[in-house]
């Protein structure tokens, strides 16, 4: 026989980044962003801001794994955030049921969360929109889930088809979120200045009446094509 779980394990304390490094990505997109990270970065592409007008965020991930309907772990993720976290809740992609809505978006704001990325649902955006504060999750449903447990705080997660330690840098905008490790941070920032001098020189091409890249003439030009006419 299985014995009975606690209601919730927690991790209260683990290392954050400097937080003058996070300050360096403030601004930053998430596909520059993905780009520093080998093109790998994001979470499932389903995973969208509650308010496209509300989804610039960067920070700590505070990981939490509720499980599905259910938000007790969540709930214990406010009492133990500290300001500028992000609560992440890997929620095992379930659609039925909303962990998050209206309260608890505006409790994390009070506490100084900067975020909420869910892996599952959303509900109550007549006052997730103007509590200001960045919600991502997989959809909009109006149904609730229970606050039972057994749930998980401050321990490595799978959130969206990402593995997410707690401490490692989450960002998000408009068209998702990407995840940094923190081991990787340093190297991601560092890659930041050229990825966006280079992003830069190319738009100011296009702006100019560039077509297509100059490397595609090259190729079609090479005995790598086979033409058929």
């Amino acid at each position: 026989m299985i014995k009975e779980p606690p209601l919730l394990t927690v991790r209260r304390n683990f290392p954050r980044p400097p937080r003058a490094l996070i300050e360096k990505l403030k601004g930053a997109q998430t596909g520059h962003i993905a780009d520093a990270r080998m093109g790998r970065a994001a979470l499932d592409h389903r995973i969208k801001p509650v308010d496209p007008a509300c989804s610039q965020f960067v920070g700590p991930a505070l990981t939490c794994q509720p499980g599905a309907d259910d938000n007790l772990a969540i709930l214990a993720a406010l009492a133990l955030a500290e300001p500028g976290d992000v609560i992440v809740a890997a929620a095992d992609a379930f659609s039925s049921t909303a962990v998050v809505g209206d309260n608890v978006s505006m409790m994390a704001k009070n506490k100084g969360v900067v975020a909420i990325v869910i892996d599952g649902m959303a509900r109550d955006t007549y006052g997730i929109v103007p509590a200001g504060l960045p919600v991502f999750s997989r959809g909009i449903t109006p149904n609730s889930c229970v606050k039972s447990g057994p749930g998980r705080v401050g321990l490595p997660v799978v959130c969206g088809g990402a593995a997410i330690a707690p401490g490692d840098v989450v960002l998000g905008d408009r068209d998702g979120v990407v995840v940094i490790p923190q081991l990787q941070l340093e190297a991601v920032v560092s890659q930041l200045d050229e990825i966006r001098r280079l992003e830069e020189e190319a738009q100011a091409k296009i702006r100019a009446g560039l077509t297509h890249p100059p490397s595609i003439d090259a190729l079609l030009r090479s005995d790598k094509v086979h033409y058929l006419d």
